[in-house]
């Protein structure tokens, strides 16, 4: 079951539904969006859950235009997801401070019994290969590590989480998460606790 929800929060990613407002419709497929957005251009996020599971849900938080986190309750277990949209590499340091500082007070506030779902537009780069960084990531990211990259290796070190879809070896083009002027990188990635890595399967990261 853990498992299926993970597999819902991968379709996410943390990217911009660029619509205006705190809402929940349903998008057809049986899936129901749940989403914040202030100006309709730039930003907002989303969570998308099965509408079996969009009965459950407990609460639905807007952090912010770049963050939210919906609680669902599914056979006696509490499982959060987060869905996040990281400033830009050419955004201000401070406006990146700013967003890690606030995804780490809403992880600090989700109860260690809780599970914790995090899918997110972390706009870096993990990179290929894990030496020293073996209990966050698998050796599975794409090309080399940049600044922002090496910001979410750090976040997973102090929050004791793991970047799930670094763990599992797929062909170039399924790692690729954007691409655009015949650029290709993976900025899309998926956080569990690490006490929770091993339930996950192979076929249960769509990233």
């Amino acid at each position: 079951m853990f498992g299926r929800m993970l597999r819902l929060s991968c379709s996410v990613k943390g990217k911009e539904t660029k619509w205006k407002g705190s809402k929940a419709k349903n998008i057809g497929g049986e899936y129901k969006l749940f989403y914040h957005g202030v100006d309709g251009k730039r930003n907002g996020v989303g969570v998308i859950l099965k509408e079996d599971y969009s009965k459950s849900v407990l609460e639905v938080k807007r952090v912010s235009d770049r963050m939210m986190i919906v609680k669902v309750e599914v056979e006696g277990m509490m499982i959060n997801v987060i869905s996040a949209y990281a400033p830009q590499v050419g955004c201000k340091m401070e406006e990146k401070e700013k967003s890690w500082s606030e995804l780490d007070e809403v992880v600090d506030g989700v109860p260690m019994k809780e599970r914790l779902l995090i899918g997110a537009d972390f706009n870096g780069h993990v990179g290929e290969g894990n030496r020293g960084d073996e209990e966050v990531m698998g050796r599975f990211g794409f090309k080399e590590r940049n600044d922002e990259g090496q910001m979410v290796v750090d976040f997973a070190k102090r929050m004791e989480m793991a970047v799930v879809n670094t763990y599992f070896k797929k062909n170039e083009d399924h790692r690729v998460t954007y691409k655009s002027g015949g650029k290709c990188t993976q900025v899309d990635y998926v956080l569990c606790r690490r006490c929770n890595l091993k339930g996950v399967g192979r076929g249960q990261c769509g990233l």
